[in-house]
């Protein structure tokens, strides 16, 4: 069964959801760069991919489905997101999405960058 609540996460424009994580970040003194070497260590985007997904209004399902390769890494990202366990969401698509916000309050509770990428 699907979950309309889902759809309509997969469906928020990643710049919308970017700017957020960035405000996110600086706000706990951390910064847009540290945010984009987290998204392109989940991704496999490079920078310019990462703009360019921000610049085409890429919604969160078209931006993960683009992802160069998701890092095999992710599946050691353990924790709770909006009240569920990130590595017990069936979803791929939605624990994609969990992990990168698992990941971004990870950076803005302070931990170390090499902590966050899991090295």
């Amino acid at each position: 069964m699907k979950n309309s609540s889902h759809d309509r996460l997969f469906g928020y424009k990643f710049a919308e959801i970017y700017l957020l994580y960035v405000q996110k970040a600086e706000r706990k003194h951390r910064t847009k760069e540290e945010v984009d070497q987290i998204i392109v260590w989940l991704t496999g985007y490079d920078q310019a991919g990462l703009q360019q997904q921000i610049q085409k209004g890429s919604d969160l399902s078209t931006f993960f489905a683009h992802a160069p390769f998701m890092n095999p890494k992710r599946t050691l990202i353990k924790g709770v997101v909006c009240g569920v366990r990130v590595e017990e969401i069936e979803d791929p698509l939605l624990q994609n999405i969990r992990y990168l916000d698992k990941l971004i309050d990870e950076l803005a509770q302070g931990k170390a960058l090499d902590k966050i990428l899991r090295q």
